[in-house]
């Protein structure tokens, strides 16, 4: 009997490792996506602030556009010009986007085809605007800007080491060891968590804007309502250009941002009236911008709700910290000084409304990008020939560093 009891009760311990086992197998056992796979890799150029243009055409359209990518814009767009230019079909509707400087709305021309070295992406309904003002301010033109409606389909890499870009299909990859992966909020934006420090320490959500070409931008009701800020930090008065056109604002130093793993000291950052709740304050405090974010390689995985940061060689680079108060924008074949701030460096030099620069120490290029990269010299005096009324005259400029009040 108590040998059949022994047997039973080994048969019932059998079994229930029998039940186990199977259960760890099947605990093993998940669906995964398929293995994620290189579709497209293509270079890409940088402009200042580190904006990203890519080379594209559209449908059948012989000539090549140039597009901004963009994770701070919602959707996908053209230029309005553009469109008149290649005779696109549009249409009126009721929705309207919103940037610093306004909120407007906006035509569409549907169902297009964006040709990529490499890819071509299909059934893309873009918005019109007018994007004179961005083409005046880089000196090339704008066709476009490439946002969610293309982000949220692949995987997209940005290598700002090599400037190169590969696209993947949606799936699974293996992120590469030595970086960060962040989970952020995601709409139609991404939203990551930062932590700035100045007066006071503080977390906060921030939109992840590679079409920013700054540090950061807070607006001033955040700044005012978390006195984040120390006291006594100068505050300069410049401008920005973005939707609906100029936006005054004031730039100073913050002692650090932190992204994730990584820390950032004395940054420049850019505080403005937000008049029309870009930001979406409270829930927001500003924007990240690619100047900041283009010291990492940055895995974009939409899809999968990720973003992945990796250092570059551009982490250590020093920030911009020069300050003209001058608007100089490309006006035709002519660079011009278009604004100038009360108070500024520019305008105790002497510079004047529509002088048309000639020259920044002997460099006659006439190209935006090498004058803006020329006036990003701190502390420094510059020669500058203008011209005036049609009479040449040489300005000698004093360029502030805003780390020294």
């Amino acid at each position: 009997m108590k040998q059949q009891q022994l047997h039973g009760a080994l048969k019932l311990l059998l079994f229930y490792v029998a039940v186990l086992l199977c259960h760890s197998a099947a605990a093993q056992e998940e669906f995964v996506l398929p293995q994620a796979k290189m579709l497209t890799k293509f270079s890409f150029t940088q402009l200042s602030g580190g904006i990203i243009i890519l080379r594209a055409r559209i449908d059948d359209i012989p000539d090549t556009l140039n597009f901004v990518l963009d994770t701070g814009s919602g959707g996908i767009s053209l230029d309005s010009e553009t469109v008149v230019t290649y005779k696109m079909v549009t249409e009126i509707s009721d929705k309207t986007i919103r940037g610093i400087a306004g909120i407007k709305t906006v035509a569409f021309t549907n169902n297009h085809t964006l040709q990529l070295p490499g890819l071509a992406v299909e059934h893309l309904d873009f918005h019109i605007n007018n994007y004179d003002l961005l083409t005046s301010v880089y000196g090339v033109k704008i066709d476009g800007i490439i946002g969610f409606s293309f982000l949220r389909r692949y995987i997209v890499k940005i290598d700002y080491d090599l400037q190169k870009i590969e696209v993947l299909s949606p799936g699974t990859i293996k992120y590469p060891k030595g970086g960060y992966l962040m989970k952020p909020n995601f709409s139609s934006l991404v939203f990551p968590q930062a932590q700035i420090e100045d007066e006071r320490l503080f977390f906060n959500r921030f939109i992840f804007d590679t079409g920013a070409g700054l540090c950061m931008l807070l607006s001033e009701d955040y700044v005012t309502d978390s006195a984040v800020l120390k006291k006594k930090r100068k505050r300069y008065p410049t401008q920005a250009e973005g939707l609906g056109g100029k936006k005054t604002m004031d730039i100073t130093v913050i002692k650090s941002v932190q992204i994730g793993n990584y820390k950032f000291r004395k940054v420049p950052v850019y505080i403005f009236s937000d008049d029309f709740n870009v930001t979406s304050y409270p829930l927001l405090g500003g924007l990240l911008g690619n100047d900041l974010l283009r010291r990492f390689n940055v895995i974009l995985n939409y899809p999968e709700l990720s973003i992945h940061l990796k250092p570059n060689n551009h982490l250590k680079e020093e920030f911009d910290y020069s300050y003209t108060g001058l608007g100089i924008y490309q006006i035709e074949q002519n660079i011009m000084v278009v604004d100038i701030m009360p108070g500024s460096p520019g305008e105790k030099a002497g510079f004047k409304p529509d002088d048309i620069i000639l020259s920044i120490d002997n460099n006659f290029s006439k190209n935006v990008q090498a004058f803006k990269t020329a006036l990003q010299n701190a502390g420094n005096t510059v020669r500058i020939l203008v011209l005036r009324n049609g009479q040449p005259l040489l300005l000698k400029l004093r360029i502030k560093n805003i780390l020294r009040p």
